[in-house]
Protein backbone atom coordinates (compact mmCIF):
# COMPACT_ATOMS: atom_id res chain seq x y z
CA UNK A 1 0.00 0.00 0.00
CA UNK A 2 1.08 3.57 -0.74
CA UNK A 3 1.53 5.78 2.40
CA UNK A 4 3.36 8.87 1.42
CA UNK A 5 2.00 11.86 -0.07
CA UNK A 6 3.83 11.98 -3.14
CA UNK A 7 2.09 11.47 -6.57
CA UNK A 8 0.56 7.81 -7.39
CA UNK A 9 3.27 6.20 -9.68
CA UNK A 10 1.24 4.32 -12.30
CA UNK A 11 2.08 1.02 -12.21
CA UNK A 12 2.83 -1.04 -15.64
CA UNK A 13 2.21 -4.61 -14.81
CA UNK A 14 1.01 -6.53 -18.66
CA UNK A 15 0.59 -9.56 -16.67
CA UNK A 16 -1.87 -8.09 -14.11
CA UNK A 17 -3.45 -6.71 -16.70
CA UNK A 18 -4.28 -9.88 -18.34
CA UNK A 19 -5.37 -11.26 -15.37
CA UNK A 20 -7.68 -9.22 -14.54
CA UNK A 21 -9.11 -9.00 -18.17
CA UNK A 22 -9.61 -12.91 -17.73
CA UNK A 23 -11.35 -12.11 -14.51
CA UNK A 24 -13.44 -9.87 -16.19
CA UNK A 25 -14.15 -11.80 -19.57
CA UNK A 26 -15.25 -14.85 -16.76
CA UNK A 27 -17.29 -12.64 -14.49
CA UNK A 28 -21.43 -14.03 -13.87
CA UNK A 29 -22.87 -10.96 -15.29
CA UNK A 30 -26.04 -11.74 -12.99
CA UNK A 31 -23.80 -11.90 -9.86
CA UNK A 32 -21.53 -8.88 -10.84
CA UNK A 33 -25.29 -6.57 -11.20
CA UNK A 34 -26.10 -7.93 -7.53
CA UNK A 35 -23.13 -6.67 -6.18
CA UNK A 36 -23.75 -3.18 -7.96
CA UNK A 37 -27.21 -2.88 -6.89
CA UNK A 38 -25.73 -3.40 -3.37
CA UNK A 39 -23.01 -1.07 -3.50
CA UNK A 40 -25.92 1.41 -5.64
CA UNK A 41 -27.84 1.00 -2.18
CA UNK A 42 -24.82 1.78 0.13
CA UNK A 43 -24.93 5.37 -1.61
CA UNK A 44 -28.08 5.81 0.46
CA UNK A 45 -25.77 6.40 3.21
CA UNK A 46 -23.77 9.71 2.09
CA UNK A 47 -25.43 13.01 0.77
CA UNK A 48 -26.44 13.36 -2.84
CA UNK A 49 -27.15 15.87 -4.85
CA UNK A 50 -30.11 16.31 -7.34
CA UNK A 51 -28.09 15.71 -10.30
CA UNK A 52 -26.92 12.47 -8.13
CA UNK A 53 -30.41 10.98 -8.97
CA UNK A 54 -31.12 12.20 -12.19
CA UNK A 55 -27.81 10.20 -13.15
CA UNK A 56 -28.16 6.92 -10.75
CA UNK A 57 -32.19 6.65 -11.66
CA UNK A 58 -32.86 8.37 -14.88
CA UNK A 59 -30.03 7.73 -17.39
CA UNK A 60 -30.24 3.76 -17.43
CA UNK A 61 -33.05 2.29 -19.09
CA UNK A 62 -34.21 -1.14 -17.78
CA UNK A 63 -32.09 -3.65 -19.78
CA UNK A 64 -29.29 -1.92 -18.67
CA UNK A 65 -28.74 0.25 -22.06
CA UNK A 66 -27.75 3.60 -21.82
CA UNK A 67 -30.99 5.79 -22.58
CA UNK A 68 -29.83 8.92 -24.11
CA UNK A 69 -31.96 12.26 -22.66
CA UNK A 70 -32.63 14.42 -24.98
CA UNK A 71 -30.42 17.36 -26.26
CA UNK A 72 -31.26 20.52 -24.55
CA UNK A 73 -31.93 23.46 -26.40
CA UNK A 74 -28.74 26.21 -27.10
CA UNK A 75 -28.61 29.70 -26.98
CA UNK A 76 -25.52 31.32 -28.13
CA UNK A 77 -24.46 34.82 -26.91
CA UNK A 78 -22.42 36.58 -29.54
CA UNK A 79 -21.02 40.24 -30.11
CA UNK A 80 -17.82 42.42 -30.41
CA UNK A 81 -15.27 42.75 -27.79
CA UNK A 82 -16.22 44.09 -24.31
CA UNK A 83 -20.19 44.67 -24.78
CA UNK A 84 -20.64 42.68 -22.65
CA UNK A 85 -21.39 39.10 -23.37
CA UNK A 86 -19.77 37.41 -20.13
CA UNK A 87 -21.35 39.72 -17.86
CA UNK A 88 -24.45 38.57 -19.40
CA UNK A 89 -23.57 35.14 -19.28
CA UNK A 90 -23.32 35.56 -15.55
CA UNK A 91 -26.45 37.38 -14.79
CA UNK A 92 -28.85 34.69 -16.70
CA UNK A 93 -26.43 31.85 -14.66
CA UNK A 94 -27.42 33.47 -11.20
CA UNK A 95 -23.61 33.35 -10.93
CA UNK A 96 -19.97 34.71 -11.48
CA UNK A 97 -19.19 31.55 -13.76
CA UNK A 98 -17.83 33.77 -16.69
CA UNK A 99 -14.81 35.58 -16.56
CA UNK A 100 -15.52 39.77 -16.85
CA UNK A 101 -13.28 42.52 -16.87
CA UNK A 102 -12.89 46.23 -18.88
CA UNK A 103 -10.61 44.56 -21.55
CA UNK A 104 -11.72 43.10 -24.91
CA UNK A 105 -10.71 39.56 -25.46
CA UNK A 106 -10.62 37.96 -22.12
CA UNK A 107 -12.84 35.24 -23.12
CA UNK A 108 -10.55 33.28 -25.55
CA UNK A 109 -12.99 30.40 -26.36
CA UNK A 110 -16.24 29.27 -26.69
CA UNK A 111 -17.79 27.87 -23.34
CA UNK A 112 -20.48 26.06 -22.24
CA UNK A 113 -22.93 26.06 -19.66
CA UNK A 114 -26.29 24.55 -18.17
CA UNK A 115 -28.76 27.44 -17.18
CA UNK A 116 -32.42 26.99 -16.24
CA UNK A 117 -34.97 29.44 -16.73
CA UNK A 118 -38.86 29.32 -15.35
CA UNK A 119 -38.30 25.38 -15.44
CA UNK A 120 -36.85 25.40 -18.60
CA UNK A 121 -32.80 24.20 -18.73
CA UNK A 122 -30.72 24.73 -21.68
CA UNK A 123 -26.79 24.97 -23.11
CA UNK A 124 -25.71 28.48 -22.68
CA UNK A 125 -22.63 29.36 -24.92
CA UNK A 126 -20.50 32.50 -24.67
CA UNK A 127 -18.47 33.21 -27.53
CA UNK A 128 -15.12 34.76 -27.02
CA UNK A 129 -11.40 34.40 -28.51
CA UNK A 130 -11.82 38.00 -30.51
CA UNK A 131 -8.29 38.88 -31.94
CA UNK A 132 -7.17 42.51 -30.64
CA UNK A 133 -5.98 43.11 -34.20
CA UNK A 134 -7.97 45.67 -35.77
CA UNK A 135 -7.34 44.37 -39.15
CA UNK A 136 -8.26 41.06 -38.07
CA UNK A 137 -11.52 42.09 -35.90
CA UNK A 138 -14.09 41.52 -38.68
CA UNK A 139 -13.10 38.22 -39.91
CA UNK A 140 -12.43 36.84 -36.06
CA UNK A 141 -16.13 38.61 -34.88
CA UNK A 142 -17.97 37.30 -38.33
CA UNK A 143 -16.13 33.92 -37.35
CA UNK A 144 -17.64 33.42 -34.10
CA UNK A 145 -21.04 34.24 -35.26
CA UNK A 146 -20.80 31.89 -38.05
CA UNK A 147 -19.72 29.33 -35.77
CA UNK A 148 -22.45 30.19 -32.72
CA UNK A 149 -25.26 30.77 -35.89
CA UNK A 150 -24.59 26.88 -36.86
CA UNK A 151 -24.43 25.37 -33.74
CA UNK A 152 -27.52 27.16 -31.57
CA UNK A 153 -30.97 26.86 -31.90
CA UNK A 154 -31.40 30.70 -30.47
CA UNK A 155 -28.68 33.47 -30.71
CA UNK A 156 -28.49 36.52 -29.07
CA UNK A 157 -26.55 39.30 -30.69
CA UNK A 158 -24.97 41.72 -27.76
CA UNK A 159 -24.41 45.60 -28.99
CA UNK A 160 -23.22 48.32 -26.60
CA UNK A 161 -26.37 50.35 -26.62
CA UNK A 162 -23.70 53.52 -25.39
CA UNK A 163 -21.53 52.82 -28.37
CA UNK A 164 -23.84 52.14 -31.08
CA UNK A 165 -23.83 49.66 -33.75
CA UNK A 166 -20.51 49.84 -35.58
CA UNK A 167 -19.43 48.44 -39.67
CA UNK A 168 -18.15 45.18 -37.44
CA UNK A 169 -21.77 44.87 -35.62
CA UNK A 170 -23.29 45.41 -39.23
CA UNK A 171 -20.96 42.73 -41.10
CA UNK A 172 -22.28 40.18 -38.36
CA UNK A 173 -26.03 41.15 -39.24
CA UNK A 174 -25.76 39.81 -42.69
CA UNK A 175 -24.96 37.04 -41.11
CA UNK A 176 -27.34 36.22 -38.60
CA UNK A 177 -30.20 37.46 -41.38
CA UNK A 178 -29.13 34.64 -43.49
CA UNK A 179 -29.26 31.97 -41.11
CA UNK A 180 -33.43 31.89 -40.58
CA UNK A 181 -32.75 31.43 -36.84
CA UNK A 182 -34.28 33.25 -34.09
CA UNK A 183 -31.95 36.27 -33.09
CA UNK A 184 -32.79 38.56 -30.07
CA UNK A 185 -30.48 42.03 -30.16
CA UNK A 186 -29.65 42.99 -26.78
CA UNK A 187 -28.53 46.57 -26.24
CA UNK A 188 -26.55 45.84 -23.25
CA UNK A 189 -25.57 48.78 -21.07
CA UNK A 190 -28.93 50.30 -20.27
CA UNK A 191 -28.60 51.14 -16.90
CA UNK A 192 -31.87 53.49 -16.46
CA UNK A 193 -34.94 54.33 -18.40
CA UNK A 194 -32.94 57.72 -19.67
CA UNK A 195 -30.94 55.79 -21.82
CA UNK A 196 -33.52 53.81 -23.77
CA UNK A 197 -33.24 56.23 -26.51
CA UNK A 198 -30.14 54.62 -27.15
CA UNK A 199 -31.66 51.28 -27.11
CA UNK A 200 -34.10 52.65 -29.88
CA UNK A 201 -31.67 53.51 -32.12
CA UNK A 202 -30.40 50.34 -32.80
CA UNK A 203 -33.79 49.34 -34.83
CA UNK A 204 -31.64 50.55 -37.93
CA UNK A 205 -30.04 47.18 -37.83
CA UNK A 206 -33.01 45.79 -39.02
CA UNK A 207 -33.12 43.12 -36.60
CA UNK A 208 -36.13 43.76 -35.19
CA UNK A 209 -36.78 45.11 -31.93
CA UNK A 210 -33.79 45.48 -29.59
CA UNK A 211 -33.69 44.75 -25.88
CA UNK A 212 -32.56 47.37 -23.74
CA UNK A 213 -30.75 45.51 -20.79
CA UNK A 214 -28.03 46.01 -17.98
CA UNK A 215 -26.40 42.78 -17.77
CA UNK A 216 -24.03 43.93 -14.46
CA UNK A 217 -27.28 45.30 -12.37
CA UNK A 218 -29.96 42.66 -14.08
CA UNK A 219 -32.27 45.48 -15.62
CA UNK A 220 -34.36 44.14 -18.52
CA UNK A 221 -33.00 40.64 -18.12
CA UNK A 222 -35.89 38.37 -16.80
CA UNK A 223 -37.68 40.24 -19.52
CA UNK A 224 -35.41 39.01 -22.11
CA UNK A 225 -35.36 35.23 -21.11
CA UNK A 226 -39.38 35.19 -20.74
CA UNK A 227 -39.40 36.17 -24.54
CA UNK A 228 -36.40 33.61 -25.51
CA UNK A 229 -38.15 30.84 -24.10
CA UNK A 230 -41.62 31.50 -26.19
CA UNK A 231 -39.68 30.64 -29.33
CA UNK A 232 -36.82 28.60 -27.87
CA UNK A 233 -37.35 24.71 -28.87
CA UNK A 234 -37.80 22.25 -26.23
CA UNK A 235 -35.27 19.53 -27.90
CA UNK A 236 -32.31 21.04 -29.46
CA UNK A 237 -32.14 20.98 -33.43
CA UNK A 238 -28.61 20.84 -33.77
CA UNK A 239 -26.93 19.57 -30.48
CA UNK A 240 -27.77 16.26 -30.97
CA UNK A 241 -26.92 14.18 -34.08
CA UNK A 242 -29.23 12.02 -35.88
CA UNK A 243 -29.47 8.53 -35.88
CA UNK A 244 -28.46 6.78 -38.63
CA UNK A 245 -27.06 7.94 -41.83
CA UNK A 246 -23.47 7.46 -42.61
CA UNK A 247 -20.84 8.20 -40.20
CA UNK A 248 -19.09 11.44 -39.76
CA UNK A 249 -15.64 12.07 -40.06
CA UNK A 250 -13.95 15.31 -39.82
CA UNK A 251 -10.30 15.34 -41.96
CA UNK A 252 -8.06 17.53 -39.96
CA UNK A 253 -4.34 18.45 -40.53
CA UNK A 254 -2.31 21.79 -40.66
CA UNK A 255 -2.64 23.68 -44.11
CA UNK A 256 -0.97 21.81 -46.80
CA UNK A 257 -0.57 17.83 -45.50
CA UNK A 258 -2.90 16.10 -47.75
CA UNK A 259 -6.47 16.31 -46.54
CA UNK A 260 -7.63 17.29 -49.80
CA UNK A 261 -6.11 14.90 -51.12
CA UNK A 262 -6.74 12.56 -49.02
CA UNK A 263 -10.94 13.27 -49.31
CA UNK A 264 -10.34 13.08 -53.21
CA UNK A 265 -8.41 9.80 -53.39
CA UNK A 266 -11.13 8.24 -51.43
CA UNK A 267 -14.06 9.68 -53.39
CA UNK A 268 -12.18 7.84 -56.21
CA UNK A 269 -12.83 11.51 -58.44
CA UNK A 270 -11.55 15.43 -57.91
CA UNK A 271 -14.00 16.44 -55.56
CA UNK A 272 -11.84 19.16 -53.64
CA UNK A 273 -9.71 22.20 -55.25
CA UNK A 274 -5.84 20.36 -54.56
CA UNK A 275 -2.90 23.02 -54.98
CA UNK A 276 0.77 22.81 -53.42
CA UNK A 277 -0.39 26.29 -52.29
CA UNK A 278 -0.94 25.82 -47.97
CA UNK A 279 -4.66 27.04 -47.43
CA UNK A 280 -6.51 26.54 -50.83
CA UNK A 281 -9.62 25.09 -49.48
CA UNK A 282 -11.40 28.22 -48.00
CA UNK A 283 -14.69 26.18 -46.66
CA UNK A 284 -15.45 23.23 -45.16
CA UNK A 285 -16.55 20.92 -47.84
CA UNK A 286 -19.24 17.52 -47.08
CA UNK A 287 -18.81 14.83 -49.03
CA UNK A 288 -20.88 11.69 -48.73
CA UNK A 289 -17.97 8.74 -50.00
CA UNK A 290 -18.09 5.27 -50.06
CA UNK A 291 -15.03 3.79 -48.90
CA UNK A 292 -14.81 -0.37 -48.40
CA UNK A 293 -18.05 -0.69 -49.22
CA UNK A 294 -19.68 1.78 -46.68
CA UNK A 295 -21.02 5.51 -47.42
CA UNK A 296 -19.48 7.84 -44.97
CA UNK A 297 -19.72 11.75 -44.57
CA UNK A 298 -16.40 13.21 -45.15
CA UNK A 299 -15.79 16.84 -43.93
CA UNK A 300 -12.80 18.64 -45.38
CA UNK A 301 -11.88 21.27 -42.79
CA UNK A 302 -8.95 22.59 -44.71
CA UNK A 303 -6.93 25.32 -44.47
CA UNK A 304 -7.12 28.83 -43.06
CA UNK A 305 -4.57 30.85 -46.03
CA UNK A 306 -1.97 32.34 -43.64
CA UNK A 307 -0.98 36.27 -44.00
CA UNK A 308 1.72 37.41 -41.93
CA UNK A 309 0.54 40.24 -40.33
CA UNK A 310 -2.75 37.70 -39.23
CA UNK A 311 -1.04 34.89 -38.32
CA UNK A 312 -2.47 34.53 -35.08
CA UNK A 313 -5.91 35.51 -36.78
CA UNK A 314 -5.64 32.89 -39.00
CA UNK A 315 -4.57 30.64 -36.01
CA UNK A 316 -7.65 31.39 -34.47
CA UNK A 317 -9.70 31.13 -37.50
CA UNK A 318 -8.48 27.82 -38.50
CA UNK A 319 -9.10 26.68 -35.04
CA UNK A 320 -12.60 27.74 -35.13
CA UNK A 321 -13.13 25.83 -38.65
CA UNK A 322 -11.83 23.02 -36.61
CA UNK A 323 -13.82 23.41 -33.65
CA UNK A 324 -16.75 23.60 -35.94
CA UNK A 325 -16.34 20.43 -37.93
CA UNK A 326 -15.58 18.55 -34.51
CA UNK A 327 -18.76 19.49 -33.36
CA UNK A 328 -20.61 17.85 -36.15
CA UNK A 329 -18.58 15.17 -37.07
CA UNK A 330 -18.04 11.42 -35.04
CA UNK A 331 -14.86 10.81 -35.49
CA UNK A 332 -11.68 12.90 -36.49
CA UNK A 333 -8.97 11.75 -39.07
CA UNK A 334 -6.05 14.02 -38.03
CA UNK A 335 -3.49 13.94 -41.34
CA UNK A 336 0.49 14.46 -40.16
CA UNK A 337 2.76 14.72 -43.03
CA UNK A 338 5.82 12.13 -42.31
CA UNK A 339 8.31 13.97 -44.17
CA UNK A 340 8.62 17.15 -41.71
CA UNK A 341 9.20 17.00 -38.04
CA UNK A 342 5.70 16.50 -36.16
CA UNK A 343 4.76 20.22 -35.25
CA UNK A 344 3.33 22.15 -32.04
CA UNK A 345 0.16 23.23 -34.52
CA UNK A 346 0.16 18.75 -35.64
CA UNK A 347 -0.22 18.23 -30.95
CA UNK A 348 -2.52 21.22 -30.54
CA UNK A 349 -4.99 19.55 -33.64
CA UNK A 350 -5.02 16.32 -32.03
CA UNK A 351 -5.64 18.36 -28.59
CA UNK A 352 -8.55 19.53 -29.91
CA UNK A 353 -10.05 16.49 -31.08
CA UNK A 354 -9.54 15.23 -27.48
CA UNK A 355 -11.09 17.97 -26.24
CA UNK A 356 -14.13 18.17 -28.19
CA UNK A 357 -14.50 14.13 -26.92
CA UNK A 358 -14.61 12.84 -30.89
CA UNK A 359 -12.84 9.02 -32.30
CA UNK A 360 -9.53 9.94 -33.03
CA UNK A 361 -7.61 7.93 -36.01
CA UNK A 362 -3.94 9.19 -36.82
CA UNK A 363 -3.00 9.08 -40.75
CA UNK A 364 0.25 9.50 -41.77
CA UNK A 365 0.60 10.62 -45.07
CA UNK A 366 3.15 11.06 -47.77
CA UNK A 367 4.90 7.59 -47.27
CA UNK A 368 5.51 7.44 -51.04
CA UNK A 369 8.07 10.69 -50.33
CA UNK A 370 10.27 8.40 -48.22
CA UNK A 371 12.42 6.09 -50.34
CA UNK A 372 13.84 2.80 -48.61
CA UNK A 373 17.01 3.20 -50.15
CA UNK A 374 17.66 7.00 -49.38
CA UNK A 375 20.13 7.35 -45.73
CA UNK A 376 18.09 10.73 -45.31
CA UNK A 377 14.84 9.21 -45.40
CA UNK A 378 15.46 6.09 -43.36
CA UNK A 379 16.66 8.52 -40.75
CA UNK A 380 13.26 10.66 -41.20
CA UNK A 381 11.95 7.30 -40.41
CA UNK A 382 13.35 6.91 -37.67
CA UNK A 383 13.21 10.46 -36.06
CA UNK A 384 9.17 10.36 -36.55
CA UNK A 385 9.25 7.05 -34.19
CA UNK A 386 10.88 9.30 -31.65
CA UNK A 387 8.64 12.02 -31.90
CA UNK A 388 5.81 9.92 -31.96
CA UNK A 389 6.77 8.38 -28.77
CA UNK A 390 7.82 11.76 -27.37
CA UNK A 391 4.65 14.44 -28.59
CA UNK A 392 1.88 11.44 -28.72
CA UNK A 393 2.53 9.69 -26.15
CA UNK A 394 -0.56 11.15 -24.67
CA UNK A 395 -2.93 9.22 -27.63
CA UNK A 396 -0.37 6.16 -27.68
CA UNK A 397 -4.42 4.88 -27.97
CA UNK A 398 -5.77 5.72 -31.10
CA UNK A 399 -5.38 3.61 -34.33
CA UNK A 400 -2.21 4.49 -36.80
CA UNK A 401 -2.72 4.64 -40.27
CA UNK A 402 0.13 4.91 -42.42
CA UNK A 403 -0.61 6.27 -46.08
CA UNK A 404 0.11 7.70 -48.92
CA UNK A 405 -3.41 10.46 -50.24
CA UNK A 406 -1.19 10.76 -54.01
CA UNK A 407 -0.80 7.50 -54.63
CA UNK A 408 -3.86 5.70 -52.85
CA UNK A 409 -1.39 3.29 -50.84
CA UNK A 410 -2.77 1.67 -47.90
CA UNK A 411 -6.30 3.99 -48.19
CA UNK A 412 -7.95 0.30 -47.39
CA UNK A 413 -6.87 -0.19 -43.73
CA UNK A 414 -8.49 3.63 -43.14
CA UNK A 415 -11.80 2.00 -42.62
CA UNK A 416 -10.82 -0.34 -40.32
CA UNK A 417 -9.37 2.08 -38.23
CA UNK A 418 -12.65 4.44 -38.42
CA UNK A 419 -14.33 1.66 -38.09
CA UNK A 420 -12.45 0.62 -34.36
CA UNK A 421 -11.98 3.88 -33.27
CA UNK A 422 -16.27 4.29 -33.94
CA UNK A 423 -17.00 1.22 -32.16
CA UNK A 424 -15.08 1.92 -28.95
CA UNK A 425 -16.60 5.50 -28.89
CA UNK A 426 -20.10 3.73 -28.51
CA UNK A 427 -18.70 1.28 -26.09
CA UNK A 428 -20.76 0.19 -22.97
CA UNK A 429 -19.06 -1.28 -20.36
CA UNK A 430 -22.29 -2.46 -17.80
CA UNK A 431 -22.71 -1.22 -14.09
CA UNK A 432 -22.14 -4.39 -12.54
CA UNK A 433 -18.46 -5.59 -14.69
CA UNK A 434 -17.47 -1.85 -14.01
CA UNK A 435 -17.54 -2.27 -10.26
CA UNK A 436 -16.32 -5.73 -9.91
CA UNK A 437 -13.26 -4.36 -12.24
CA UNK A 438 -12.77 -1.25 -9.80
CA UNK A 439 -13.23 -3.75 -6.96
CA UNK A 440 -10.36 -5.92 -8.59
CA UNK A 441 -8.27 -2.75 -9.12
CA UNK A 442 -8.62 -1.20 -5.75
CA UNK A 443 -7.60 -4.29 -3.79
CA UNK A 444 -4.35 -4.80 -6.46
CA UNK A 445 -3.47 -0.93 -6.40
CA UNK A 446 -5.08 0.81 -3.19
CA UNK A 447 -5.46 5.09 -3.56
CA UNK A 448 -2.57 6.26 -1.45
CA UNK A 449 -3.05 7.75 1.91
CA UNK A 450 -3.70 11.72 1.79
CA UNK A 451 -3.37 13.67 4.87
CA UNK A 452 -3.75 10.55 6.67
CA UNK A 453 -7.40 9.25 4.84
CA UNK A 454 -7.67 7.09 1.71
CA UNK A 455 -10.02 8.10 -0.46
CA UNK A 456 -12.74 4.79 -1.27
CA UNK A 457 -14.26 4.62 -4.41
CA UNK A 458 -18.11 3.86 -3.24
CA UNK A 459 -19.71 3.05 -6.56
CA UNK A 460 -18.83 3.88 -10.44
CA UNK A 461 -21.04 4.06 -13.62
CA UNK A 462 -21.06 4.68 -16.78
CA UNK A 463 -22.83 7.81 -17.69
CA UNK A 464 -22.72 8.22 -21.01
CA UNK A 465 -21.04 7.06 -24.36
CA UNK A 466 -19.72 8.87 -27.22
CA UNK A 467 -17.22 9.52 -25.72
CA UNK A 468 -17.33 6.48 -22.94
CA UNK A 469 -17.76 8.90 -19.45
CA UNK A 470 -17.31 7.53 -16.10
CA UNK A 471 -18.73 8.51 -12.97
CA UNK A 472 -17.25 7.60 -9.36
CA UNK A 473 -18.33 8.46 -6.23
CA UNK A 474 -15.71 8.67 -3.75
CA UNK A 475 -15.11 9.70 -0.75
CA UNK A 476 -12.61 12.00 -1.04
CA UNK A 477 -10.58 13.47 -4.15
CA UNK A 478 -8.78 10.77 -6.34
CA UNK A 479 -5.27 12.18 -7.73
CA UNK A 480 -4.63 12.64 -11.26
CA UNK A 481 -2.17 10.34 -10.96
CA UNK A 482 -4.49 7.32 -9.75
CA UNK A 483 -7.49 8.97 -12.63
CA UNK A 484 -5.08 8.17 -15.18
CA UNK A 485 -4.07 4.45 -14.27
CA UNK A 486 -7.69 4.13 -13.86
CA UNK A 487 -8.52 5.03 -17.36
CA UNK A 488 -5.18 3.17 -18.67
CA UNK A 489 -6.26 -0.16 -17.25
CA UNK A 490 -9.99 0.35 -18.73
CA UNK A 491 -8.15 0.26 -21.82
CA UNK A 492 -5.84 -2.95 -21.25
CA UNK A 493 -8.91 -4.42 -20.29
CA UNK A 494 -11.76 -3.68 -22.22
CA UNK A 495 -9.94 -2.19 -25.26
CA UNK A 496 -11.49 1.45 -26.15
CA UNK A 497 -9.13 1.78 -29.22
CA UNK A 498 -9.54 5.25 -31.10
CA UNK A 499 -11.48 6.70 -27.85
CA UNK A 500 -10.77 9.13 -25.47
CA UNK A 501 -12.22 8.43 -21.55
CA UNK A 502 -13.55 11.07 -19.67
CA UNK A 503 -13.73 10.23 -15.40
CA UNK A 504 -15.51 12.73 -13.80
CA UNK A 505 -15.52 12.48 -9.78
CA UNK A 506 -18.29 13.25 -7.08
CA UNK A 507 -16.79 13.17 -3.83
CA UNK A 508 -19.39 12.55 -1.95
CA UNK A 509 -19.59 13.18 2.26
CA UNK A 510 -21.55 10.58 5.02
CA UNK A 511 -24.67 11.46 5.77
CA UNK A 512 -24.55 13.26 9.60
CA UNK A 513 -27.23 11.26 11.73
Amino acid sequence: MHTDDREFDVPDDAAASDALAQHMAGLDDDLAEQRAAALRAGLDDYALEAEDAELLEGVLSGDGEIEYLPALPVVAIVGRPNVGKSALVNRILGRREAVVEDTPGVTRDRVTYKAEWMDRRFTLVDTGGWEPDARGIDRSVAAQAEVAIDLSDVVLFVVDAMVGATSTDEHVVKLLRKSGKPVFLVANKVDDARQEPEAAALWNLGLGEPYPVSAIHGRGVADLLDEIMKVLPEISAVAGHEIGGPRRVAILGRPNVGKSSLLNKAAGEERVVVNELAGTTRDPVDEVVEVGGKLWRFVDTAGIRRRVHLQQGADFYASLRTSAALEKAEVAVVVLDVSEPLSEQDVRIIDLVLESGRALVLAFNKWDRLNDDDMEDIDRRRYLEREIEQDLAHVAWAPRVNISARTGRHLDKLVPALETALASWDQRISTGKFNAFLAELVAEHPHPLRGGKQPRILFGTQAATRPPTFVLFTTGFLDPGYRRFIQRRLREVFGFEGTPIVTNMRVRERRQR
